[in-house]
């Protein structure tokens, strides 16, 4: 039973894990990025110049988002309902979008020396601060 479990975990992971790739043409900053879709939106860091400059850029945008990324579950429903569109499928794409910023803003943390590294979060991450 343990290694059916194992076995399920390992399949998870690796379907849960985003593909790596290239990022945009003529980035300045990052050169990989991890993205579960093919649409590649840079982090607001990757334009800092100078590896210093992206590292602390990296390190403050994930801190930001590992720390906010659940206020998704609110701004998401409200920017659903004044939009006239429907107030559960505003809170699903917030469930989604804190989900993926916080744990996105927490790979922004741990690999912030690797500015070569971006991880795209949806709408660039969460908008408050």
């Amino acid at each position: 039973m343990s290694k059916r479990i194992a076995v399920l975990v390992v399949v998870g992971a690796l379907f849960a894990l985003p593909a790596m790739g290239y990022a945009a043409e003529g980035m300045s900053g990052a050169k990989w990025t991890l993205s579960l879709t093919k649409d590649y939106t840079a982090s607001p860091w990757t334009s800092e110049v100078g590896w210093s400059n992206r590292a602390g850029g990296k390190f403050v945008f994930g801190l930001k988002n590992a720390l906010l990324g659940w206020a998704d579950l609110f701004t998401e429903p409200k920017e659903a309902i004044d939009g006239g569109g429907n107030f559960f499928v505003g809170l699903g794409y917030g469930v989604k979008d804190a989900v993926e910023n916080t744990l996105g803003g927490v790979v922004h943390v741990v690999t912030f020396p690797l500015t070569e590294l971006d991880a795209p979060l949806p709408e660039g991450g969460t908008q408050l601060l």
